[in-house]
């Protein structure tokens, strides 16, 4: 019985050893470990405000040129615009003053256009005229030509007549 009693008693003792000694350096330990959790935080909070302190001014910087192109492209718009509207103000007095110097110019001729036109549709009226009587002539030509023959021929019978008459008044007188 001695050695069931006297070797946990030991086991407890050697236990009781090393539960002192890790007891007395934990209590120690954990504040040390707090401790160092605390530092941790605090350098992690401090970094984060770092972080965001350095964000914040990157994004002011970043507004700070945006803001500034903006405004250079709102000011090259501006001068665009003011060119642009230069340009159709110059290109609007460009046209007036071609209108003042060139409508009358234009309505002349338009005038002589109409002009032309009226002498065309006159000439082109006397074409068709002449045209028309030379048609007309061409068949009275042929008429009279047709009519020449004809009266070529009725002469020609009228001849042959009067020959035959006068031989026939010769063979009469000769006969009487």
């Amino acid at each position: 019985m001695k050695t069931y009693l006297i070797w946990p008693v030991i086991g407890l003792l050697v236990f009781g050893a090393f539960y002192w000694n890790a007891s007395k350096g934990f209590a120690e330990k954990e504040r040390q470990s707090e401790i160092r959790k605390q530092e941790e935080r605090k350098a992690r909070v401090i970094h984060e405000a770092e972080v965001r302190k350095k964000a914040i001014e990157d994004a002011i910087a970043a507004q700070q040129v945006r803001m500034a192109a903006r405004a250079a492209k709102e000011k090259q718009e501006e001068e665009d615009k003011k060119a642009h509207d230069a340009l159709v103000d110059r290109r609007m007095r460009a046209f007036d003053d071609v209108n003042k110097r060139l409508r009358p110019q234009l309505d002349r001729l338009k005038g002589d256009a109409e002009d032309i036109r009226a002498q065309i549709e006159k000439l082109n009226l006397e074409k068709k005229e002449y045209v028309d009587e030379e048609a007309f002539l061409r068949t009275y030509v042929r008429q009279a030509e047709a009519n020449v023959k004809t009266y070529l021929g009725l002469l020609d019978q009228l001849d042959a007549a009067e020959k035959a008459r006068a031989i026939a008044e010769a063979a009469a007188k000769k006969k009487s």
